[in-house]
C-alpha cells in the first residue's frame, strides 16, 4: 500500500510543513511522496516550491491560477499512491509528523474516505483584527470526532483528509466552481449520492492561516453566493440540504414565509452587521444571522435572474 501526501498551495510558505513530512515519511514508508500543487504562485514562492523537489517531493506547476478544484484534480493525476491525503498548505502538525502520519495507518483500512479533523490555536491571536475566524473555528469547526461522526457528510472537509484513490475514477472535484466556497460541500454531496461513507477521527492538524475578519467576510459572500448556485442545479435537494446546516434553518424560514423579511433586514442593516463582525467583540450569534439573511438575499436574486442556464452542472456530476 502506498499513500501520496497532496498539497495544494497559492503564494504560501510551506517549507517547515514539507520537511516535517519528509521526516516523517523516513519513519513511515507507506507515505511515498509528497505532491506540491503551485497554483499560479507568484516568482518569489515557485522559486521555493521548487526548492524542494526531490527525494520523494515533486512541484506540479500551474503558470496561472487555475482555482482549488482543478489544482487537485491536477494532483490526483500525478499521484503514484493508492490513497491519497489531501492537507491544506496554512496547517501545522500538533505532535510529530510520524505520529500523525502512523495513526492514519491504524484507520486506512476502515473507511474510503476517512477526515482527521481541524483545530486552532487555544489563545486568540494577537491581532484582533483576526478575531472572527479564530473564534469561528475554535467553537464551530474544531470537533471531536465522535461528535463530526453523527453528522460524516455535513462535517466533511478536504482540509486533512486521506481518501482511497479509486473513488475518483467515478468523480473529480467540481472544476467550474471557481470562486471561493462550498467546494467541499458539492464533494460531500456526490460523496453521499454515491453511497460512500465518511470516517471522522481524531488526527488533526492545526489551522494557522486565519484570514483578516474582512478577508473572511468577503469569502464568506463568494461562499454564500456559490451555495444558493449550486441550490438551484443539484438534482437531489434533500441529500444536499442535509450536507449543509444553513439549509435547514432556511427551511424553516421559508416554511414560516420570513425569508423575504430576512432578506431586507440584510439589505438595511448589512453595514452595521458588518462593522460590528470586524472587531474584537465577534459574536457568532450575528455571524450566523449575518450568513443566513444574505443567503435568503441570493435566494430571491437568483429566483428571479433564473440563473439555471448560466451555473450548468453535467447530470453525471449531480
Amino acid at each position: 500500500m502506498k499513500i501520496s501526501i497532496l498539497i495544494p498551495v497559492k503564494d504560501f510558505d510551506i517549507i517547515a510543513l514539507v520537511h516535517n513530512m519528509k521526516d516523517g515519511m523516513a519513519k513511515v514508508p507507506e507515505f511515498c511522496e509528497i505532491l506540491i500543487g503551485d497554483d499560479g504562485s507568484s516568482e518569489e514562492y515557485r522559486k521555493k516550491y521548487q526548492a524542494l523537489a526531490g527525494d520523494n517531493v515533486r512541484i506540479i506547476s500551474s503558470e496561472k491560477n487555475i482555482g482549488r478544484a482543478s489544482i487537485r484534480n491536477r494532483l490526483i493525476l500525478e499521484s503514484i499512491g493508492d490513497y491519497l491525503l489531501f492537507i491544506d498548505a496554512d496547517t501545522m502538525i500538533r505532535g510529530t509528523a510520524e505520529s500523525f502520519l502512523l495513526k492514519w495507518l491504524d484507520y486506512v483500512r476502515s473507511g474510503r474516505v476517512i477526515f482527521g479533523g481541524v483545530l486552532y490555536q487555544d489563545t486568540p491571536p494577537g491581532d484582533p483584527d483576526k478575531f472572527l475566524r479564530w473564534k469561528y473555528g475554535r467553537e464551530k469547526e474544531q470537533q471531536k470526532a465522535s461528535e463530526r461522526n453523527k453528522h460524516p457528510y455535513t462535517s466533511f472537509s478536504t482540509f486533512n483528509v486521506l481518501i482511497d484513490k479509486s473513488i475518483f475514477s467515478k468523480f473529480r472535484f467540481y472544476e467550474e466552481l471557481k470562486q471561493y466556497g462550498h467546494e467541499d460541500t458539492l464533494f460531500s454531496y456526490q460523496l453521499k449520492k454515491a453511497g460512500i461513507g465518511v470516517l471522522h477521527i481524531d488526527n488533526g492538524l492545526v489551522h494557522e492561516g486565519i484570514e483578516t475578519n474582512k478577508d473572511y467576510l468577503a469569502k464568506t459572500k463568494s461562499s454564500i453566493e456559490n451555495l444558493s448556485k449550486l441550490y438551484d442545479n443539484v438534482t437531489d435537494k434533500k441529500a444536499f440540504e442535509s450536507t449543509v446546516r444553513l439549509l435547514h434553518h432556511f427551511w424553516l424560514l421559508k416554511f414560516f414565509h420570513l425569508t423575504r423579511l430576512f432578506a431586507g433586514l440584510f439589505i438595511r442593516y448589512r453595514e452595521r452587521m458588518e462593522i460590528r463582525l470586524d472587531s474584537s467583540k465577534v459574536s457568532l450569534r450575528l455571524f450566523r444571522f449575518y450568513k443566513m439573511s444574505m443567503f435568503c438575499v441570493y435566494r430571491e436574486i437568483h429566483r428571479r435572474r433564473k440563473l439555471l442556464p448560466i451555473f450548468n452542472i453535467p447530470p453525471d456530476i449531480i
